[in-house]
């Protein structure tokens, strides 16, 4: 199987540095800013959004986990995960503006069933969607307001992202296609 580095963690940093300044610009400011992580590199990639926007704001910005499992309407297509825990701030999300925050962009199914799991938990002023990733494939009508990355990727490849906290390195790859002589070497075939 064909793996492409696309990014290491310098590339990491400055997408979130870019997205960090740019949520700052669209919301006139970190005043009502609330980011919640989708698990489970959303969180990790929320929380190091946060630590950014904390950093140019002298401020602590709150932070949470969003746990879309039970919302997703794909459940019996796919093997269901453990939900993880919801971690809503102490300050909420009513009349506050909620960025969402997520490694992957692809079909924007896991997204819509975020939608769904904040309107069970409040009423906030707007909703925002950060992605480290955008590959393109959208089965809904659904896009990001902050990206990292486009990355126009086949269907039948995997967008991995690999986050320190979790894996040990920063990095995204392409994996799945063919390599580049792959094709000689399986006589041409696809």
């Amino acid at each position: 199987m064909a793996v492409r580095l696309v990014l290491q963690q310098a590339d990491i940093q400055r997408a979130l540095t870019r997205i960090s300044h740019e949520i700052l610009e669209s919301n006139r400011g970190s005043d009502d800013l609330v980011l919640l992580g989708i698990p489970t590199r959303g969180v990790m990639l929320a929380e190091r959004i946060a630590g950014i926007i904390g950093s140019l704001e002298q401020r602590d910005i709150p932070v949470g986990a969003l746990d879309v499992t039970m919302y997703r309407d794909d459940l019996d297509r796919h093997p269901t995960r453990t939900p993880r825990p919801t971690r809503i701030p102490e300050s909420g999300i009513d009349g506050r503006t909620v960025v969402l925050v997520d490694d992957v962009l692809y079909s924007g199914r896991t997204i819509r069933a975020a939608l769904d799991a904040i309107g069970d938990l409040g009423r906030p002023r707007a909703v925002r969607l950060a992605v480290l990733v955008d590959r393109g494939h959208r089965e809904l009508p659904i896009r990001a307001d902050f990206v990292g990355k486009n990355l126009p990727s086949a269907a039948a490849e995997r967008v991995n992202v690999r986050l320190t906290e979790i894996d040990g390195d920063d990095a995204v790859a392409i994996e799945g296609g063919a390599a580049v002589g792959d094709e000689a070497a399986n006589g041409g075939a696809r």
